[in-house]
């Protein structure tokens, strides 16, 4: 069964994760919403054999999906993906364009439309998780 993989998490484990999830996933549902529109959310991102759809997009239907769950409804299953969409932020983050450190524009860089696909808008910054 799919779910046998899953661990229980601490309510202290479900509070680090959710921390670090909520500094890294800064765009509203309803900015995350309107992304998904833009033609510029399809063209970054891979897709697997027989889906139509990018692994970010679907990452942002379940990040959509874990904003409107009350944080005590929240699943296992959701804590995992947080933890996917923390861990997918840091590494891309960690990849930044080299004109992002000579103070180039990365408004209209796939780098960008990547992280936004997974809720994080890199031209707003981070807190630290």
């Amino acid at each position: 069964m799919f779910e046998d993989w899953l661990m229980h998490l601490s309510p202290e484990d479900e509070h680090r994760i959710r921390q670090a999830f909520d500094a890294l996933v800064n765009m509203t549902p309803a900015e995350l919403e309107a992304w998904l529109k833009r033609p510029e959310s399809h063209k970054v991102g891979m897709v697997r054999r027989g889906e139509t759809e990018s692994v970010g997009r679907q990452s942002a239907r379940a990040i959509l999906a874990i904003r409107a769950t009350p944080t005590d409804d929240l699943t296992e299953a959701q804590y995992a993906h947080m933890k996917k969409v923390i861990g997918y932020c840091r590494r891309h983050l960690a990849q930044r364009p080299q004109s992002w450190k000579t103070g180039g524009d990365l408004t209209n860089t796939r780098w960008r439309w990547s992280l936004m696909n997974w809720g994080h808008d890199p031209l707003r910054g981070t807190k630290a998780p």
